[in-house]
């Protein structure tokens, strides 16, 4: 097992949903991410309200310095600069930790919670949000950034004291390849029911849910679907051939056919939010589209771990994580949806990155409870 990766951030790395856009595969998503969202464009990005600096609650003060680790999950990645001017700015270092994926990374904050590995955390989703917040590795903080009112709508059910801060969300779902489905003259699947039905056998490929946080976020939309029987259906799945990867990136660099992989399998999970990077060079619109009648919606927090030791320096950072110039950057560096709501999203996402009009929900009371006893019944259905 590698240990976690460690780096001052200097410029974005591929990630599981930006890989796509850097693999030199899909330029016209670079187009997407990057000049909606410049200033060159006024129609796009985030419009600054009389008297925002942009960065609130991120300048310098004296109680400011030193450096302040981010802990964050594998897909953590904002464009070339922008922790570089929060350094700028507050004279606060940026040490960027990713011991994995979310769900490993909420696994890491519990082992070391008497000996926190930074001072920030960022990327425990809704999923895992309960556990933290149980095991107290977040300590209580409001956020003073630009998008802070708009955070608020996004709170966990029971932190009362804001412990948790969100920052960007999107809806998992399924996502077919349509030129294959085109080529084999098969009807792409809508339904989690279709996925079952013959004409997709061994087509379908997901990351593990133990593993995963889209993984799991998937058995969620199941369980939020089927209620008890959801093991059921999963029988049902591995009957007609379903493929499980380690990870997200496995499964969609690796097995599926599309996005500009090579692999056998045309239906994988991913996000909404996937398809405006599959768009091919010269051409207008995406190989790929996602399923939105299959999602569940993912939110991302932030908090200030339990014994940080610069404090000061964290909460300036959670409150950067809020600026409108980190709002703005987020869909084009994260392909998350940013959770403030005066951002103009890239015009691409209104025509293929539609958020699900009814996702499916499980209570955050639920997923605390039965967390683990939902995993281990998955393992012993799907893995064996």
């Amino acid at each position: 097992m590698t240990g976690p990766t460690v780096r001052r951030t200097r410029a974005s790395r591929p990630t599981r949903r930006t890989a796509a856009l850097l693999g030199g595969l899909l330029v016209p998503a670079l187009v997407l991410a990057g000049c909606s969202l410049t200033d060159d464009d006024p129609q796009a990005g985030a419009p600054t309200p009389p008297g925002s600096s942009g960065t609130a609650g991120a300048t310098a003060s004296p109680e400011l310095g030193g450096t302040v680790t981010l802990v964050t999950h594998d897909s953590f990645a904002l464009s070339d600069g922008l922790l570089e001017k929060f350094t700028e700015e507050t004279g606060v270092e940026v040490e960027v930790v990713q011991p994995g994926d979310a769900g490993a990374l909420v696994n890491q904050l519990v082992l070391t919670k008497d000996a926190p590995l930074g001072d920030l955390v960022f990327g425990i989703d809704n999923a895992f949000a309960s556990r933290a917040l149980t095991e107290g590795v977040v300590e209580p903080y409001r956020s003073q950034g630009d998008a802070a009112a708009d955070a608020l709508g996004f709170a966990v059910e029971g932190d009362t004291d804001g412990a948790l801060t969100a920052v960007d969300f999107g809806d998992v779902c399924l996502n077919v390849d349509d030129a294959w489905f085109a080529k084999h003259d098969v009807e792409p699947p809508t339904t989690l029911d279709d996925l079952t039905k013959p004409a997709y056998k061994d087509l379908l490929v997901v990351p593990n849910a133990v593993t995963s946080s889209p993984g799991f976020a998937f058995l969620l939309a199941t369980v939020g679907a089927k209620g008890d029987a959801w093991p059921q259906y999963w029988d049902e799945l591995v009957d007609n051939g379903l493929k499980v990867a380690d990870g997200w990136s496995d499964a969609y660099f690796t097995d599926f056919s599309g996005g500009g992989g090579n692999g056998p399998r045309p239906i994988v999970l991913s996000y909404a939010s996937s398809p405006p990077a599959t768009v091919p060079d010269g051409a207008d619109e995406p190989t790929t589209s996602a399923l939105l009648d299959t999602c569940f919606r993912q939110v991302e927090y932030a908090g200030v771990l339990t014994g940080a030791r610069n404090p000061a320096g964290a909460r300036a950072l959670l409150d950067y994580l809020l600026s409108y110039e980190v709002q703005v950057d987020i869909p084009g560096s994260m392909y998350m949806y940013p959770v403030a709501s005066e951002v103009v999203l890239p015009a691409g996402w209104t025509l293929w990155a539609p958020l699900a009009e009814h996702p499916f929900e499980v209570a955050p009371a639920e997923i605390a409870s039965k967390r683990d006893v939902w995993l281990s019944t998955w393992s012993q259905t799907v893995i064996g």
